[in-house]
């Protein structure tokens, strides 16, 4: 810790942290007190100079997370109503602690106001981890700026959650390497800032996602569970009938399954029933396929048969109350096996069926 004088007055700075405290009220000055001029009185020409107590380091700490902070917010900028801001610190060896009292700082000057600051330490090398704070005056606010921020540094980012009250932490690597981080920030903070035109009222033309599954329905046949059993089982159809379960793996693992339905994960469901496709499967080869598609509730298999009737397989359908449905009713967890999927079509390599 060093100090720099000017009449008579010893303020502390910490060159550690790359700030100076400044002389606007943030520091303390220390003083020695001086006799007047001219005639002294016995007493006090004995008497020594009076010296307040040094500062710690952990004073010097909190001055400085206190003018960096004042600084941090002369420096922001306001969107929609929100005061928004990013600060690096000068030094690499800033800790996450004292990132974390610079928060706390900008919180204190900006209580009762509405505000989002993003707070970084620039990294020392291309594999230093640096602490990163997200401070805002709301959790929505944070939570939305921090999934911003994770998003525009991908691969960079080692660590990132909300710690709840206000703040978001995470470690980048790298940080500050490139005029792009900073920049990253402001649009990260700037565009989490935003109000929409009218929060309470939706662009037009747009629907509701339980307006969505209504319209897909109307277009729909569905099947209850022991509906759906029956057609799976019915031999004097002249169409094939297939059970495509659609639920992610970790559902599957977790609710269970029906052997011998085929199991296409939602993302590639076109791309296995359009006839058109390459990478079809073998069995969708006809557009009068009978496809009976089911979830774990029956929801998104009504939005995932609509879009089979888009690519012209008017016979699928779903399954109302879903595998949940299926599995209350007391329906066997196995149906007569399909043909198996050819394992040559692939559409990339998180492909699972």
């Amino acid at each position: 810790m060093s100090s720099f004088q000017d009449d008579n007055i010893s303020y502390a700075s910490s060159s550690s942290y790359g700030e100076v405290i400044a002389r606007d009220g943030i520091a303390t000055p220390l003083r020695t007190s001086t006799p007047p001029r001219g005639r002294r009185s016995a007493s006090s020409v004995a008497s020594v100079p009076v010296v307040e107590p040094r500062l710690t380091l952990e004073d010097v700490r909190l001055r400085t997370a206190d003018s960096i902070a004042i600084r941090a917010v002369r420096n922001a900028e306001k969107v929609d109503g929100t005061t928004v801001g990013v600060l690096f610190t000068l030094s690499h060896t800033a800790d996450e602690p004292f990132l974390g009292k610079i928060a706390q700082s900008i919180r204190r000057s900006l209580l009762g106001k509405s505000f989002l600051f993003a707070v970084g330490r620039p990294s020392s090398s291309p594999e230093d981890r640096s602490p990163m704070f997200i401070c805002g005056s709301t959790d929505e606010l944070v939570q939305r700026a921090g999934l911003l921020i994770s998003c525009k540094f991908l691969g960079r980012l080692m660590r990132g959650s909300s710690a709840g009250d206000g703040l978001w932490t995470g470690e980048a690597r790298n940080l500050g390497a490139s005029s792009y981080d900073e920049a990253a920030l402001w649009d990260s903070v700037r565009k989490a800032a935003r109000n929409p035109v009218d929060s309470f009222v939706p662009p037009p033309g747009s629907r509701s996602v339980e307006q969505l599954v209504s319209h897909a329905r109307a277009r729909l046949e569905r099947l209850t569970p022991q509906q759906a059993f029956a057609e799976l089982h019915d031999t004097s159809r002249p169409w094939p009938v297939i059970l495509v379960d659609i639920r992610p793996e970790n559902q599957r693992a977790h609710e269970g399954g029906i052997f011998g339905s085929y199991v296409v994960e939602r993302g590639l469901l076109e791309w296995r029933f359009d006839p058109r496709s390459p990478q079809r499967a073998p069995i969708a080869n006809r557009y009068d396929l009978r496809i009976i598609v089911v979830d774990q509730e029956g929801g998104s298999s009504s939005l995932a048969a609509t879009s089979l009737h888009d690519l012209g397989m008017l016979h699928a359908t779903d399954i109302i109350g879903g595998f949940a449905a299926w599995r209350e009713a007391g329906l066997p967890m196995k149906v007569s096996p399909a043909p198996p999927l050819s394992e040559s079509a692939s559409v990339g390599p998180s492909e699972e069926y």
